[in-house]
Order: structure tokens, then C-alpha cells, then sequence
């Protein structure tokens, strides 16, 4: 019914205007009274103001008209908001601004000459066409600045209907650029949103009583009743879930658009171009699209990887794409696969890139396949007026702020899954982190964690108001304060990553949550636990390694190395034998580098005189004949390993250290870095440069981190001196930080 009253409002309002025009004499040619913006496209609410103009064709003189009309709609109680504009001043300010062009492309005709309104409208319009290509960008910053200083109309505490991002205002924008006829949007989905956001904000002047756009919180309980609801927290969920459509087809529209530009101005062909990304995945201008080599209905994992692909690069996962994966793409077995853990930490440690994809994934339903719990959340109001977002949204703007310390922490997988479960309880009645935990079993089993994992993971969720709680409340130096917090944490590597959690956690909730002063209470409080548990010493371990049997070929001196390769459902698993010898393994790694083969994990150890190394990699196919041959070649200088360097794109920065109290027998080097194509040989060959030894080596790839361990030995004895060790981390580092050529010109 709103859209029929808002129909009898404006057609009251346009008697109005068409009477006064009439009675204060207004001719009827060279003159006309017209409406623009929201009354322009007759969506008054019950408190609107009425945008009008009375223009006049350049040498008509209006005399007293204008005056003889504003009295009358002044006396009959409408606010008005209104000018006089000859016709080319028209046209000229919509030239010079942009908004005063997007308001113009709303005119309808009141009263007067219904010529010169058309005259007017069809020159607004081609103006706008014309010159859209060159003015988008303009558009396009006032729209992003808008976003930022009023925020998301689904997940804001007090959101603005029409300014927010999601609002009445991204709406009528998109009308624009429909008319622009440089890109189309979902027509019935938007008019869908619109007129939805339209009625609440009819509901909202009836019951406040005046013109307004933000719903303060004392608003949801009767709009509530008025939208024929349950309760205030549905009428939330109701406006949120208009505006997160609203916001979804506005980024998409916006992405497409400056496609559309991109290749005009590149003078591309027109024709899809598809640039591979993954198995089944490939890039498509600016979406990540299916590539059509591999059906939906074999690959359980294809949804996941076109998610993170696209998050870790920056682009727009294809809605159209996203939707067949759902509708297609078989359920993910229980428990999961480990690549299927894997890519959706990377896809969670993708930093602002997640933002957009979880929402492709949210309007597709992807993400009721992945984590159906995340229904629980979704569009959750937050009970707390300290946090900036709902659940959902803060949950997502925690991952984001995770995603920068995963540095920090040993297992930055375990780090992301608890940033996306950490308030996963707040759905039910329960406390939500005793819920939380309850709730984490189950999902954590299904996503294929081990029992240890899963009990870490149940730690974090349980505690992880833990450490900002009591640092803010008890003293730090107390050693029951310390113990207290010790006996819940169990471990330094759960504490290390609480630590990372709790500062992910404020920080996505507001600046405040995470000022200098919390900040530095945390740390402490956090600092001191781990000398109490760093005083419960846990015994080396290194981890056993199995005795493989030599090859005759090699015992026999008739080959110089062994590989052997086998297929494995997550990829081949390569095992190489070779005399052990200083820079074995950077030759190694430099094979499988040079034939794209990315590196998910190794072991490497020394048996004797013989170097064994196990690597599970990446690559649809590999052959044993071909990596002894490409071997070879890297052997004698001649295999294009002078061309290997490290991948850019790594944007946190490396971590290389000594960790004297790991083992007695070796050095230990721990090395963490963004998995990237050369990293293990850029660091293997920088060891190698400065005359060590790998003893073992244990190479992992984490997510989107490679956290690899090397036990160094100087040749023929153990342990590194000091000075050798601290020799060792430099050459790594400057190896990571570009130095490449020099430590190969070094090690040759």
C-alpha cells in the first residue's frame, strides 16, 4: 500500500503546484514548473520536501510568477525547496556539477510549457550520455566518500536510509548509470530494494512525526509493527537485509562500469578474454569466472577456490559464476579434505579483499554451504553500542584485521578460523562464548581439524574476552592473575594466539576498543602469562623421520639423483634422493619451481650420505624422467634457475629467526613469509650461499603463509656458532627482501 499512498501524496502535491502556477498567472510557453529529485520521480514520504524549479526560456521574463507560486505551496504546508533558472543556466550547472546533473536527470513535468520540460529533460539526458565516460570517476569518489562518513545501511548502529552505503541514494545513482547506457543492473532486484527501503522510510516519518532518514534504536520496535513484524531485532534484519542487496548491486554495477571503461580506453577487443587463475578458475575483466574446463558437478572444492582466488587478488567474484557453483557444485565432504581448510584460510586471510567476496557469497547463498551456523549471525544487531557493525560484519572486519598478524603466530590457520568463530554464539540465549564453544565442535570436526586443533580452537572461542577482561580489571603483576590465566590458556602458542585474537577482535569493533592504553595492558598482562608458561618446559621434538631405501641405480653410481612421484587426491607427492651435499635442496626446490609445481609441504632430512627430501606440491601432472633431466640442467648451470626470484605481492613483512632453545644438535631457523612461487629456493639458496648445512628441514604452507623450519648444521658438525647463525637469518633476509642475484653470485 506505501507505493499507492506515495502515488496519492505526489498527485496531491502536483494539484497543489499546478494551482498556484495557475493562479499566479503563469504562462503557458517559454515557461514551465518542474520537479526534480525525489519528488521529480514521486516518492514523497509523508514529511518531504518538495523540490521544485521554475525555468524559463532565456529572454522570457518571469516577473512575479515565482513569487506568486512559492507563496501559495508555503501557505498550504508543504516545505519546499525551490529556485528559478533560466534554461541555459540549467544545462549549465549540470555541466559543472555532477550532482546538480544526477538530480536533473529526475524531471517531471508540473505545469507551464510542457515543451521546454522536454526540451530541458532530453538535453539533461544526452548531456549525461555524452559525457558519462569522463565524469564517472567523479561520481564514483563522491559515492565511496559517502560510504565512508556514514557507513553501511545493513550493518551501521544507527543507519541512514538514503546516505548509507545500501541506501535511496546508491539506488538512484544506479538509475544514473543505467542511463548512462554504459552498464545495466538487475532491474526487478533493485526496484525490489528500493521500494522496500521506500516504505520503511514511510513507516519512519509517520513515526517520528517529521522528516528524517536514520533510525535511532528507539525506532525498530514500531517499525516493527508497522511492517507487520515480530519484534524490533526482525525489523532490523528486514531493513539490513534491503540495504546489503542494495549495497551488493551497487559495487557491482560500480565494478562493471569502470570495466566497461577500462576496456574502451585500452581499446580492447570486446570479446571475453579469460586469463587462467586455478583449475577451473580464470579472470574475466575484473570477475573471476569459471573457465569451463572443469564441470561444476566433479569439483566439491571449486566454489572455495574461486573465492579465494578472487578475495587474495582483488576482484569480483562473478554473482552469475558464484550462483552455478551453488547451484551445482556437490557438498563438501565431512570430514573436509585439507585443501579444502586451506583455501578457506586463504580465503579469510585475504585482508580487504574478503569484504566484497563474502558478499557474493552471502546474496548467492554460497556461504549456507560452507558454514550453514553463519544463519545464527547474519544481520545480527550487536547488544553492545560500542561496536560499529552487526555480528556479521564485525565477524567479516575481524578476519580483515587478523589477516595482518598472522606474522605473529605459529599457526595462522587456526588464527582465522577463530576470527570467523569467535562470536558465532551470539545467536543463542547462552553467554555467546560459552555457547560458542559448545557450537565449535561440531564445525571444527566438519572442517576435518584434528582433535588438538579443535580443542585450541575451542579455547580461543571460549576465552577470547579473556586477556582484555582481565587486563582491565585485575592486576597483571598478581601471580594469581598470571597462573588464573596460564591454567585457561594451557599453551604458549593458544596464548599467542588469543593475543592476536583479542587485538583483532577490538579493533574491528572501534577505535576505541583498541586504544594505546588497552593495547598496552593487553601486551603486558599477555607478556607476563608467557613466562609463567614459558617455565613449563615442554621436551624437543624433532620430528621422526622414516629410513627409505636407496635406489640400486644410485648405490651403484649410475645415476646422481632419484626422483619418484605419486598422485595423491590433493597432488602429487615427489620424493628425491641424492647424494647429500651443501645447496642439494636449493637445487631441489629450484626443479619444482621451474616447472610450476607450488610447494605445500616438505620434510627433508639427512640419512647418512644420502640427502631424502618429500615434498607434496601442486601441479595437474608431473614426471619423474622430466624433473631427473631438469635436475641435471639445474646442476650444471643451465636451467634458467638465473631467472628465479621471488613473487611480488607479499604484503606483510617477512619474519626470520633464530630459535636457540628448539634444539641442541642444530640451529633452528624459522622463516615466515606469504607463500609465494621461489621462496623456499630464495631462502635454500641464501643458506647454501654462506656454506651450511639442512640437517632437516620441515617446509608447511599455511594458508596464505609459508612457515618453514630449517635445522642448520656447519658441514660435518652441528650446530651454527652464534655469529653463524645470526650470518645465516641476514643472508635470509636480504635474500626475501630482493637480494636474490647477489647470494646466487655468492653461493657460485
Amino acid at each position: 500500500m506505501s507505493a499507492d499512498q506515495r502515488a496519492v501524496r505526489t498527485g496531491i502535491a502536483d494539484d497543489v503546484c499546478r494551482t498556484a502556477y495557475a493562479q499566479a498567472g503563469g504562462p503557458e510557453t517559454g515557461v514551465a514548473l518542474v520537479a526534480v529529485g525525489g519528488y521529480g520521480r514521486g516518492e514523497l514520504a509523508p514529511y518531504s520536501d518538495l523540490d521544485v524549479v521554475l525555468v524559463h526560456d532565456d529572454g522570457v521574463e518571469v516577473g512575479t510568477v515565482a513569487t506568486d507560486v512559492w507563496y501559495p505551496l508555503w501557505d498550504s504546508g508543504f516545505k519546499i525547496d525551490h529556485a528559478v533558472r533560466t534554461f541555459s543556466q540549467m544545462i549549465s550547472a549540470a555541466d559543472a556539477d555532477v550532482r546538480v546533473a544526477l538530480g536533473l536527470l529526475d524531471i517531471r513535468h508540473l505545469a507551464g510549457d510542457s515543451n521546454l520540460t522536454l526540451r530541458l529533460r532530453t538535453t539533461v539526458l544526452a548531456g549525461w550520455r555524452r559525457t558519462a565516460r569522463e565524469r564517472l570517476g567523479a561520481v564514483h569518489s563522491l559515492v565511496a566518500k559517502r560510504h565512508e562518513t556514514v557507513g553501511e545501511l545493513a550493518h551501521a548502529s544507527v543507519p541512514d536510509l538514503k546516505e548509507s552505503a545500501g541506501g535511496l541514494r546508491d539506488a538512484t545513482v544506479m538509475r544514473a548509470l543505467v542511463a548512462s547506457w554504459l552498464v545495466d543492473v538487475p532491474h526487478a532486484d533493485l526496484e525490489r530494494g528500493r521500494r522496500g527501503l521506500l516504505d520503511v522510510r514511510d513507516h519512519l516519518h509517520e513515526i517520528t512525526g517529521r522528516s528524517g532518514d536514520r533510525i535511532a534504536p528507539e525506532a525498530w520496535a514500531p517499525l516493527a509493527e508497522e511492517l507487520g513484524l515480530e519484534n524490533a531485532e526482525a525489523a532490523q534484519r528486514h531493513v539490513r537485509m534491503l540495504g546489503r542487496r542494495v549495497a551488493h548491486l551497487s559495487r557491482l554495477t560500480w565494478h562493471r562500469a569502470e570495466a566497461v571503461l577500462d576496456t574502451k580506453a585500452r581499446r580492447g577487443p570486446r570479446r571475453p578474454h579469460l586469463t587462467p587463475l586455478a583449475p577451473g578458475v580464470a579472470e574475466s575483466g575484473g570477475e573471476v569466472v569459471l573457465d569451463g574446463k572443469v564441470a561444476p558437478a566433479d569439483d566439491a572444492l571449486l566454489l572455495l577456490r574461486a573465492a579465494a582466488e578472487a578475495a587474495e587478488r582483488g576482484l569480483l567474484l562473478s554473482p552469475v559464476s558464484a550462483a552455478r557453483l551453488v547451484a551445482e557444485c556437490p557438498p563438501l565432504p565431512t570430514p573436509w579434505p585439507a585443501q579444502a581448510r586451506e583455501l578457506l584460510v586463504r580465503l579469510l586471510a585475504s585482508g580487504r579483499g574478503l569484504l566484497g567476496v563474502w558478499e557474493t557469497m552471502e546474496e548467492t547463498g554460497a556461504l549456507d554451504q560452507v558454514l550453514p551456523e553463519w544463519e545464527e549471525i547474519r544481520l545480527l544487531p550487536h547488544a553492545s553500542a560500542i561496536h560499529r557493525f552487526t555480528v556479521d560484519r564485525h565477524v567479516v572486519e575481524t578476519c580483515i584485521e587478523a589477516a595482518r598478524l598472522i606474522r605473529r603466530v605459529a599457526r595462522p590457520d587456526l588464527l582465522m578460523v577463530a576470527a570467523l568463530l569467535h562470536d558465532i554464539g551470539k545467536g543463542q540465549t547462552l553467554d555467546h562464548s560459552v555457547a560458542g564453544e559448545q557450537m565449535i565442535g561440531p564445525i571444527t570436526a566438519r572442517m576435518g581439524f584434528d582433535a588438538d586443533d579443535r580443542a585450541t580452537l575451542a579455547t580461543l572461542v571460549r576465552w577470547h574476552l579473556l586477556l582484555s577482561e582481565t587486563a582491565t580489571t585485575r592486576d597483571p603483576d598478581d601471580p594469581v592473575t598470571q597462573e588464573d590465566v596460564a591454567a585457561k590458556v594451557g599453551s604458549r602458542l593458544t596464548l599467542s594466539l588469543l593475543t592476536a585474537l583479542t587485538e583483532a577482535d577490538a579493533l574491528a569493533a572501534s577505535a576505541k576498543a583498541w586504544s594505546t592504553w588497552r593495547a598496552q595492558l593487553v601486551q603486558s598482562l599477555a607478556a607476563r602469562v608467557d613466562r609463567v608458561l614459558a617455565t613449563r618446559p615442554e621436551p624437543e621434538v624433532e620430528e621422526g623421520l622414516p629410513t627409505l631405501a636407496v635406489p640400486d641405480d644410485l648405490l651403484a653410481g649410475r645415476s646422481t639423483v632419484h626422483f619418484d612421484v605419486v598422485a595423491g587426491e590433493s597432488g602429487p607427492t615427489v620424493t628425491v634422493i641424492a647424494p647429500d651435499r651443501v645447496g642439494l635442496l636449493a637445487d631441489v626446490s629450484a626443479v619444482l619451481t621451474l616447472q610450476k609445481a607450488g610447494v605445500r609441504r616438505a620434510r627433508v632430512w639427512s640419512q647418512g650420505e644420502w640427502g631424502v627430501s618429500v615434498w607434496d606440491v601442486t601441479h595437474d601432472s608431473l614426471d619423474a624422467a622430466l624433473l631427473r633431466r631438469r635436475f641435471d640442467l639445474v646442476v650444471a648451470g643451465e636451467g634458467g634457475v638465473d631467472r628465479l626470484k621471488p613473487a611480488a605481492g607479499d604484503v606483510l613483512e617477512p619474519t626470520v629467526q633464530v630459535r636457540p632453545e628448539a634444539s641442541r644438535r642444530a640451529t633452528v631457523l624459522e622463516v615466515r613469509a606469504g607463500d609465494r612461487t621461489g621462496l623456499l629456493h630464495t631462502v635454500l639458496s641464501a643458506v647454501a650461499s654462506r656454506g651450511m648445512t639442512v640437517r632437516s628441514a620441515h617446509v608447511d604452507t599455511v594458508g596464505p603463509q609459508a612457515v618453514d623450519v630449517f635445522y642448520l648444521c656447519e658441514l660435518g658438525a652441528d650446530a651454527l656458532r652464534d655469529e653463524r647463525a645470526a650470518e645465516a637469518a641476514h643472508a635470509v633476509r636480504r635474500a626475501l627482501a630482493g637480494e636474490v642475484e647477489r647470494e646466487v653470485e655468492r653461493a657460485r
